[in-house]
């Protein structure tokens, strides 16, 4: 027979035991509407409420897109130097990965030196050339991104005509060889001065320092072409242009003829000035040709009679006395007699005749 104390605690305990589940049941469904609440109530709340130290999610969503950017293969990146030994520098890519600039693809001096050149903290330009070195870093170059923005400033300076200063450091069979932001750049023997350079004079020109103009850039063939001679004649005429400016109408000089053409004579007169002589201003007779009376060479003094637009006109013409007339302009006299002389003259005549009839 059951024991009726027994049974009363069997039913007690279940009943307890009941409620323990059921009230773990409805704790556990309140954490989790809880949690959920929570949750829907930070989605919710504005961005900048999110950090109480004052920093916000938007102050890093640079950062964070920066560090899922894929890198490509000739980017050019802003990385900052994080250590540095004899043969390579540690960078920071600002990426998911870090970076690695060898020494070999930081300069070709062969003196260069990555402790001297490169400090933990320096921020630097450098171009991706390999996306994984096979340690899971990117291998970047600085002196492919140094020749990457040379080309861009020689394509500026070709554009702009600038005059910049080289030095020349190599001549060849055809010219001389000078260095311009790291790029070989070559001069024409009949570039660098206002004549042509014969090539058993090329290598005086060793070591000098002379003003160019970028001329000519191809990057893809590496070819860049400077001149000297372009500066040099733009000189040569804003320095003739102002010695004709004081040169003074009605002055008197001594030149020598240089080249005759149909319509005169170009004279170069002394101080190195030229000017023309025009067929007309040769002599007061006639002049049919030029080389009639003059000849290459041959001194002539002449008067400065213009001086416009920085030209200069010139007389021989000017210098000699001008006849005091000429059979072609001078009028012919007819002396007419008069009428009673006539008469007198018919007399004399008929006076002198033996007249029969």
């Amino acid at each position: 027979m059951e024991d009726p104390v027994v049974g009363k605690v069997e039913e007690a305990a279940e009943a307890v035991s009941t409620e323990a589940v059921e009230a773990a049941s409805a704790a556990q469904e309140a954490a989790e509407n809880a949690a959920q609440a929570a949750g829907e109530a930070v989605s919710e709340a504005p961005v900048e409420a999110l950090d109480e130290g004052g920093e916000t999610m938007a102050d890093y969503a640079a950062e964070l897109d920066a560090s899922f950017h894929k890198v490509n293969e000739g980017d050019v990146l802003d990385v900052t130097v994080v250590s540095v030994d004899d043969e390579q520098a540690e960078v920071d890519l600002g990426s998911y990965t870090g970076g690695v600039i060898r020494r070999e693809d930081a300069s070709d001096d062969p003196s260069y030196s990555m402790k001297e050149n490169l400090q933990p903290g320096q921020t630097l330009k450098a171009t991706v050339i390999s996306t994984d070195d096979g340690q899971g870093r990117i291998v970047l170059s600085l002196k492919q991104a140094a020749a990457d923005h040379a080309w861009d400033r020689l394509r500026a300076l070709m554009s702009s005509h600038e005059n910049i200063t080289v030095k020349i450091s190599g001549v060849t069979k055809g010219g001389a060889i000078a260095m311009v932001e790291d790029i070989r750049g070559f001069i024409p023997a009949s570039k660098l001065s206002l004549g042509y350079v014969e090539e058993d004079k090329l290598s005086d020109w060793l070591g000098r320092s002379i003003e160019v103009r970028v001329i000519d850039v191809d990057e893809s063939k590496k070819h860049l072409v400077l001149s000297a001679r372009d500066i040099l004649r733009e000189k040569e005429r804003e320095a003739r242009s102002e010695r004709i400016a004081q040169v003074q109408v009605g002055t008197i000089t001594e030149g020598t003829v240089e080249t005759i053409k149909p319509y005169g004579a170009f004279i170069r007169l002394d101080g190195g000035l030229s000017g023309l002589l025009h067929v007309s201003r040769i002599s007061h007779k006639r002049v049919n040709e030029p080389g009639d009376v003059l000849k290459e060479g041959q001194k002539v003094r002449v008067k400065i009679v213009g001086n416009k637009d920085g030209k200069l006109s010139l007389s021989m013409k000017d210098l000699e006395e001008a006849p005091a007339s000429s059979s072609d302009d001078a009028e012919e006299k007819v002396v007419i007699p008069k009428a009673e002389s006539i008469g007198t003259s018919m007399a004399d005549l008929i006076k002198g005749l033996n007249i029969q009839l």
